[in-house]
C-alpha cells in the first residue's frame, strides 16, 4: 500500500472506533468536578485500549511509534468527532512522558511510563507567585540532607497555576538547589509524589467559576535524590524538554476543534433570526476565514515538522493565531446569544467545549498567557525567526 492508502485506512479505523465508542453526552456528564474526572479517566482508558491515546510514544508502547502523518490523522478525527479533550492526562502523556523519555534514567522510565497508561496523573510544579513568565527566577528551595534510607531533598516553597494539581498523583517539580552563578544554573528537576507529607494543594477559583488550576505549598517535603531527573543544578535544560512537548499536534487539534465548533455559532444565528442580518453574516464570514487560516497555519506547521524543515518561531505563530481566533469565536457567540448568554452557568474545566459562551469567552483570555504569553511569542518570532534586534531591557531608576 502507498502512504496515502495507509493513512486513509487508519482514518477509517479511527472513524469506526469513534462511531461506537465516542461519548456523545460527555458535557452533561461532566457538570461536577468529580464527574469530569470520572469521564476523563474512562475516555482515556478507552483510547489507550484502542491505541489512540499515545501515538507519539515509541513503538514499544500501546499505539506508539506512529509517524507524524499518522498522528495528524488521529487528532484530526478526534477533533471532528467532538470527543472530550484529554485535559486530565495531558501533563502525563506529554510533559511527563517527554521529560522521562528524553532525560530520565531507565529505572525511572520503567517505573513511571506504565503507570501513566494505567491512569496515573501528573501535574507541573514550575511557576511561582514571583516567577511566572520569568521562570528562571523561581525561589522554591531544596536542600540536600542525609536520612537513614538515603539522601533526600528537603523542599520548602510554593508553586502556582498548576493545572489540575488537586487530582494529580505526581508532580514535575523545579526547585532551587543553588544561588551561585546565573539563575538558570541552580535549578534542579525532581519527580515528587503528591501524597508526600508536607504537600498541600489549594484549588484556585477563576473568574468563570472554574477551578482548573491549583497552588501547591511545600513545607519540609522530602523527595529522594533518586527521583531527580538529570544532574543537580542542570534542571533548566530538562525543563526545556518538558515545555517543548506540547507543541504542534495540540495546536492542530485545537484548530480543528474550533472549526467543528463553528456549527454552534451558525445555530445561534438561526435561533435568533439573524439569517438576513448582513452585519452578523459579515462577522461570521470573517470568523470562518480566521479559523480556516488557523487550521491552514497549523497544517503547514505540521507539514514542515514532518519534512524536517520546522523553523524556530513556527509554533509561536500558530499559538498566537489560535488564541486570537478563540477570542473572536467566543465573543461572537456571546453577542449573538443575547441576554441569555450573559448568564454564567456552573461549568467544569472550560475551554471552547463547554457550550457556555460567557465562560468560554472569559477563558479565551487565558490562552493569550498559557504556554507563553503573546508578548513572549512575538519576541520569539521577531528575534529568532526574523533576526530583529533584541528587545531592550527596561531599567527602573
Amino acid at each position: 500500500m502507498t502512504e496515502t492508502a495507509d493513512l486513509e485506512a487508519l482514518r477509517t479505523d479511527v472513524q469506526q472506533f469513534l462511531a461506537t465508542e465516542a461519548p456523545h453526552d460527555w458535557r452533561d456528564a461532566s457538570r461536577t468536578q468529580e464527574d469530569f474526572v470520572a469521564t476523563q479517566r474512562d475516555w482515556f482508558q478507552k483510547l489507550v485500549k484502542a491505541g489512540y491515546a499515545t501515538p507519539h510514544w515509541p513503538k514499544e508502547w500501546p499505539g506508539g511509534g506512529r509517524s507524524l502523518s499518522e498522528q495528524k490523522v488521529i487528532y484530526e478525527e478526534l477533533a471532528k468527532a467532538d470527543v472530550p479533550r484529554l485535559l486530565l492526562s495531558f501533563a502525563s502523556t506529554y510533559h511527563a512522558f517527554a521529560t522521562l523519555h528524553e532525560c530520565g534514567t531507565e529505572e525511572q522510565k520503567a517505573k513511571y511510563l506504565p503507570r501513566i497508561l494505567e491512569g496515573e496523573t501528573w501535574c507541573q510544579g514550575f511557576s511561582e507567585p514571583g516567577a511566572g513568565s520569568d521562570l528562571a527566577s523561581l525561589k522554591c528551595k531544596a536542600e540536600r540532607v542525609s536520612r537513614p534510607g538515603g539522601d533526600v531533598y528537603l523542599i520548602n516553597g510554593q508553586k502556582i497555576w498548576s493545572t489540575m494539581s488537586q487530582y494529580a498523583d505526581r508532580c514535575l517539580l523545579l526547585v532551587r538547589t543553588s544561588s551561585d552563578g546565573v539563575k538558570q544554573a541552580g535549578i534542579t528537576y525532581l519527580l515528587m509524589d503528591m501524597k508526600t507529607p508536607g504537600v498541600t494543594v489549594r484549588p484556585i477559583r477563576q473568574i468563570q467559576g472554574d477551578e482548573e488550576f491549583g497552588e501547591i505549598f511545600l513545607d519540609n517535603v522530602e523527595v529522594p535524590v533518586s527521583e531527580r531527573v538529570g544532574e543537580e543544578g542542570k534542571g533548566w535544560a530538562v525543563a526545556q524538554a518538558t515545555l517543548a512537548s506540547e507543541r504542534g499536534l495540540t495546536l492542530m487539534e485545537l484548530g480543528y476543534r474550533m472549526r467543528g465548533a463553528l456549527s454552534r455559532v451558525a445555530k445561534l444565528i438561526r435561533e435568533h433570526g439573524h439569517e438576513e442580518d448582513r452585519g452578523v453574516l459579515r462577522d461570521f464570514g470573517a470568523l470562518v476565514t480566521e479559523v480556516d487560516a488557523v487550521c491552514a497555519i497549523a497544517d503547514q506547521f505540521l507539514d514542515n515538522r514532518i519534512k524536517g524543515v520546522e523553523r524556530v518561531g513556527d509554533a509561536s505563530i500558530v499559538k498566537n493565531a489560535y488564541s486570537r481566533a478563540l477570542r473572536a469565536y467566543s465573543l461572537l457567540g456571546v453577542r449573538l446569544g443575547g441576554i441569555d448568554e450573559q448568564y454564567l452557568a456552573p461549568i467544569t474545566f472550560g475551554d471552547l467545549n463547554t457550550g457556555n459562551w460567557m465562560a468560554d469567552y472569559m477563558n479565551s483570555f487565558a490562552w493569550t498567557i498559557a504556554g507563553g504569553s503573546e508578548e513572549v511569542q512575538r519576541n520569539i518570532i521577531a528575534e529568532r525567526m526574523l533576526e530583529m534586534p533584541r528587545e531592550p531591557k527596561q531599567w527602573v531608576l
